[in-house]
């Protein structure tokens, strides 16, 4: 069959092919006929854009024309011509076709028409076929390479931590157990708890929440390090922006303090959209042009005020706007929708918790860029943030974007040993089971730095798509695990 002789319709789009006989393979979106000839657009998945297939009746038979269908793939080979049509400036005119999967077209639930997104992720094993869903995963992948190439060019070292842990790093307690014990039956303890002991590990294990802990022990050795894997929260939510399984970026730095963090995020996301920007222009011309159809639906307070690509240069092209949760709060507090009772959660002291729409308010309305909030409250942040000097902050930052809120979190680390370990009795975490943490603190500690990044939350800002579940190929959430 010669399956390596085939080219791909990017490769086809990009050069000069007329004249040559090729081979193609791919899915059929569409066919339409008269009787002297088919046209049929065909989609192989290497670029949004469909190609033309030209059969001639006289030289295809009549049994295999019938079985081209929409969803069927098919195996063509023939002279690539200067196309009539308007569109595209070739085609290929087929001298053998080649059914390699039939797609019944009674059945066959994803036809030439607009699907909702609902019915879509009840058919996510198909929705990739679609123009939509090949950007997204197209773009997800352009994104996810940009990220290991950023720090790769940086010098930093990959390090995969563990996706078992027995450590909640956020002390949210909202973690899926592992076990092998018979949940029908498990061994008890005389006080009738469960007893671990009998468990594989010996222990309570759980999925990992976020791969920052193990992180920092690496950093302590190999100073510059990133993590990219799966995290997974049992928290029953049901929004648009969470996921049980969901892909997150953790450097974390030795020799970095608040302001060397901020710094390196900026560039970070700078980096990784433009890269995106500059090798997924097709995608992102058509997820651009959908995301305005979108907006129209909406109502007119609810609508954003930059599209899709003004969205993703905004964040390119402009510097971050810095400054601290006391200023933010002072700006929230004397801005119109908090005096006019706009804001859902209204801000009255400091020391309330920031939502979305402070957040978003922030960034399109105040400042009209990219923000970056620092020092927030200690007691809104993780046990694991440095104590700043007033002893009420900690040198926390969060990155803001329009449309979406907050998009990375982080923080200078606490290496100063007693601060840490006052902070988690504070917090109620029991230290002698963070006896290896604590340990980085008691040979060798020195200041560092570290943030995270949900990738979902990076791929949905930069595809524009408003529900975090079709970002990922199969999203885990509440009731939902199937494919």
């Amino acid at each position: 069959m010669a399956f390596n002789k085939r080219i791909k319709i990017k490769s086809l789009l990009e050069s000069d092919f007329v004249g040559q006989e090729v081979t193609l393979m791919g899915w059929v979106r569409t066919k339409r006929s008269n009787k002297n000839v088919s046209f049929v657009a065909l989609n192989d998945g290497s670029t949004i854009n469909n190609y033309q297939v030209v059969a001639d009746p006289t030289i295809i038979e009549e049994d295999i024309l019938k079985r081209i269908t929409t969803g069927a793939c098919i195996k063509i080979t023939g002279q690539i011509v200067a196309s009539q049509g308007a569109g595209q400036s070739s085609e290929i005119s087929a001298s053998a076709i080649e059914i390699l999967g039939d797609a019944d077209p009674e059945k066959y639930p994803l036809q030439p028409k607009k699907h909702s997104l609902e019915f879509l992720r009840e058919i996510a094993h198909l929705r990739m076929r679609t123009n939509t869903f090949g950007a997204v995963f197209r773009v997800r992948h352009t994104l996810a390479y940009a990220v290991h190439k950023y720090f790769n060019d940086k010098g930093f070292f990959y390090i995969h931590t563990p996706i078992i842990t027995a450590s909640d790093a956020e002390g949210a307690g909202e973690t899926f157990k592992v076990t092998t014990l018979d949940l029908k039956n498990p061994p008890l303890n005389e006080d009738g708890s469960i007893n671990y002991k009998k468990d594989f590990f010996e222990r309570e294990a759980n999925l990992t929440v976020s791969g920052q802990l193990e992180g920092e022990l690496a950093a302590m050795a190999l100073a510059e390090i990133y993590t990219f894997g799966p995290t997974f929260r049992a928290e029953n939510s049901n929004t648009t922006r969470h996921l049980a399984e969901f892909w997150m970026i953790e450097p974390e730095m030795a020799f970095y303090d608040a302001e060397d963090n901020q710094d390196l995020a900026e560039d970070f996301l700078q980096y990784v959209i433009r890269y995106a920007l500059e090798h997924c222009q097709d995608d992102l011309a058509f997820l651009d042009k959908r995301a305005a159809e979108e907006e129209q639906s909406k109502k007119a307070d609810q609508r954003s005020e930059l599209g899709l690509m003004e969205r993703l240069r905004f964040v390119t092209e402009n510097k971050f706007e810095r400054l601290t949760y006391t200023e933010a709060i002072d700006i929230l507090r004397n801005s119109n929708p908090n005096k006019k009772k706009k804001f859902q959660y209204l801000i009255e002291e400091w020391g309330a918790d920031l939502q979305s729409e402070h957040e978003r308010f922030l960034v399109e309305k105040h400042f009209k860029k990219p923000v970056i909030l620092t020092d927030y409250p200690k007691e809104i942040k993780s046990f694991y943030m440095r104590l700043n000097e007033d002893g009420k902050t900690v040198a926390a930052m969060d990155i803001l974007f329009p449309g979406i809120g907050e998009i990375v979190g982080g923080s200078q680390r606490e290496e100063r040993l007693e601060n840490l370990t006052a902070r988690m009795e504070e917090m109620h975490i029991p230290q002698e089971e963070m006896w290896w943490y604590l340990d980085t603190r008691r040979f060798g500690a020195t200041p560092h730095a570290g943030f995270g990044l949900g990738f979902e939350r990076l791929v949905q800002f930069v595809t524009g798509m408003g529900n975090i579940r079709d970002v990922i190929a199969f999203p885990r959430t509440p009731g939902s695990a199937e494919f």
